[in-house]
Parts: C-alpha cells; structure tokens; sequence
C-alpha cells in the first residue's frame, strides 16, 4: 500500500493533474472578476463550461459550420505549414550547428546573424517576408522555420560544445576518424540539447503561423481568431481557439519530448538504470522482510520453548 502511495506521489501524470486543476480554478475566478465588472459583451471572459459547451453545440457559426468544425478545419490548415516550417527549421538548425562546429570562422559569421534574427519580432517580420514571397502560405512557413532554426541551433551546439576534452582524447588515442568521433560520441552527446530544442521551437512555429494567420490570409486559426474579434462570428470561436492552440502547443511539446525517450541512448540508458535500482531495492526489500520473520519466528520459538509449564489444577 505504501509503495503504492509512493509511486503515485513520484508520478508525473499527478503533477499534471494538479497543474491543470489550478489554472482551472485560476480561469474561474477570472472569469467571475470580468463578467462582474463587464461594460460591453465582448469583453465577456466565458466560464469553463461554456467553452466546452460551444465545443458540443451542433449550432452553426460560420458557413453552416458549428465552433468545433471551424476550429479543426482550419487548424488543419495551420498546423499543415507550422509542420513543414518546423521540418525546415530543424534540418537547417542542425545543419548549422554542425558546421558552426565544424569551422569556428562559420561560427562567427553566423552567430550575430542567428541572434539578430530572433531578436525581430514576428508581427514585424511577417509584412517584409509577405512582401517578399506574395504568398501567404509560402510566408507561413517560412516564419515558422526562421523561428524554429534558431533554438535548434543553439541548443544542438551547446550539446556539440558540451563533450569533455578528455573523450576527445580517448577517441583520438584508438586513432578515431573525424567522422568517427562525430557520429560515434559528439552527435549522441548533443541529442539531449537537440530536443530541448525541438522542444521550444515546436510550440514557436504554431504560434508563428497562427501570427501570420491574423494579418492576412484565407483560413487558418488566426483568420478565425480576427474575424471572431470583429464580430464576423460567435465570440466563443475566439476562446475555443484560444484553448485549442494552447493544449496543441503543449502537446507539440510532450511529442518532442516522447520521441527523445523513444530515440535517445541516453534515455535507454536512464531506464535500465532506474529499473535495476528498483529491481535491487524490490529484492533487498523482500530480503530484509525474509529475514525479519525468520528472526521473530526463531525469537518466538525459544521463548516459547523456555517458558516453565504451568500445572493444571482440576
């Protein structure tokens, strides 16, 4: 029961539990705050409830379409060039930090160009890559892996980087190959900094898209996300859409994460370290109980045995 107990504290799935639990009651206290004190019925910040209510509510919105068939329809559309533009990013990302490994002469060029770049606000690069490309989809994409690239980077040469001097050395006292030492220790090394990475570029390239959505554009969730403010439809199309990008984002992010456990030598080796700890604790556990109840069975007996018999008086 205890171990139960343990195991059931250690979990994640109860931190997750108790994280959702709370900016569920956060949301409802701000949702009574701002209908409390509401002047106009925009402003109206909808209850839990409610949210999921227009979910389910078969009533058309927009194009004989209910809240929950705009929402898929069009996050089809964002999440479709969020992808490619996150596919894009990451192939250059990684691409570029090998040969910023590689040659310390590419690693300056691009440095200043890599944190210049994420120091540009969205909204303020979309216009001049709208006005490049003349294609709203073809400047999804792009936006979404400029801001993908970046983390990618950094982060897979930070892991490049992070290899000690003397790996390097034993590597190259059994004559390694240079290709050898890259695909033999620096790339294994740098797995766990590459999805980290992936891990914060995921939800960027969703958010990027549905950015670019809002300025211009024929679909997607932004699109509904600025026709909704203008009253062009149900302002309950707006908060779904809200929580729909917010539980897509999060979900993006445990995805990266599930395939680093899946991918990762280091995880693997993480889970069999972890499982014969326990397998060692479990049987030294069973061990210790054996060995206790021999002792008190033992401890019993001779107290039993040197116990005076008591004469029966009939």
């Amino acid at each position: 029961m205890m171990k139960t107990i343990t195991k059931i504290k250690n979990s994640k799935a109860l931190v997750t539990l108790v994280w959702v639990l709370g900016l569920l009651v956060i949301w409802e206290i701000f949702a009574f705050i701002i209908q409390a004190t509401k002047r106009t019925p925009e402003n109206i910040m909808p209850h839990v409830w409610q949210i999921f209510y227009s979910l389910i509510d078969p009533k058309p919105v927009s194009n004989g379409m209910s809240c929950l068939q705009v929402v898929l329809f069009n996050a089809g559309q964002t999440l479709s060039r969020a992808g490619q533009g996150f596919m894009i990013g990451t192939l250059i990302g990684f691409a570029l930090a090998i040969l910023m490994k590689l040659s310390h002469i590419v690693e300056k060029i691009a440095a200043p160009y890599l944190m210049l770049i994420q120091l540009i606000p969205i909204l303020g690069m979309a216009p001049i890559i709208l006005a490049m490309t003349h294609d709203i989809g073809s400047s999804r994409i792009i936006i979404a892996a400029i801001l993908t690239f970046y983390p990618v980077a950094t982060n897979t040469l930070a892991g490049l980087n992070s290899v000690e001097k003397q790996k390097y050395e034993l590597m190259y006292s059994y004559a390694a190959k240079k290709s050898t030492v890259y695909f033999k220790m620096l790339i294994p090394s740098c797995i766990p900094y590459f999805f980290t990475g992936l891990k914060i570029a995921a939800p960027m390239a969703i958010t990027a898209s549905i950015l670019v959505d809002t300025l211009q554009g024929d679909g997607g969730l932004g699109c509904m996300l600025s026709q909704s403010l203008k009253h062009a439809m149900s302002i309950y199309v707006f908060w779904d859409i809200v929580v729909f990008s917010a539980v897509i984002g999060v979900l993006s992010c445990s995805l990266m994460g599930w395939i680093e456990n899946a991918v990762s030598p280091l995880k693997r080796i993480e889970r069999k370290t972890k499982k014969k700890k326990e397998t060692r604790h479990e049987k030294s556990s069973r061990i210790f109980t054996e060995k206790s109840s021999s002792v008190f069975s033992n401890s019993w007996k001779r107290w039993k045995g040197k116990m005076p018999s008591i004469p029966v008086l009939l």
